[in-house]
């Protein structure tokens, strides 16, 4: 089996997860920190609504470099913006997930600020890490829903507020 489609069939089952945690997060909370060095609610749901956004990135360029970036959080004000969001970036990363892109994982993508880089690997690696990202916020965003009393999604498994846990 190709890489591609694992990659590909994982994005299609966490896509399932993340959509049902970004789905309960009420945008008069977005505001919401748990901590003052923390996140908000909504830049850690926008974060996790962007980030399948950088497979098609990772898997067309040879590297991201902050410092010359223009980067620029995208407009979200409710719910159904950070929906659409997340809907965006998976439609374009899974149409980036495809047998023509199998050789393109082996290459070399560098993460830097200007002269410093911070990661040198495999563009496969790279995907790797963010699904690893995803699985990371979504589970701080998991917190700070319980910390706001709203309910939590089953993921990998029953919650206590989800004992309804089907194929996900």
């Amino acid at each position: 089996m190709k890489l591609t489609s694992i990659f590909l069939k994982e994005l299609q089952k966490e896509s399932k997860v993340t959509r049902k945690m970004l789905e309960r997060v009420p945008s008069e909370k977005f505001d919401w920190k748990a901590h003052p060095k923390s996140m908000s609610v909504k830049e850690v749901a926008s974060h996790i609504a962007e980030l399948a956004g950088w497979i098609p990135m990772v898997l067309s360029t040879e590297e991201l470099d902050f410092a010359s970036m223009d980067y620029k959080l995208p407009e979200i004000n409710s719910t159904d913006d950070l929906m659409n969001l997340l809907n965006s970036n998976i439609d374009m990363a899974e149409s980036f997930l495809k047998p023509d892109n199998e050789e393109k994982l082996s290459q070399i993508w560098v993460l830097r600020s200007g002269e410093t880089i911070h990661s040198k690997e495999t563009k496969a690696e790279v995907i790797r890490m963010v699904f690893n990202q995803i699985t990371h916020h979504r589970a701080q965003l998991g917190v700070y829903l319980r910390l706001l009393d709203i309910p939590i999604p089953a993921t990998y498994g029953p919650s206590a507020d989800d004992t309804e846990f089907g194929s996900i």
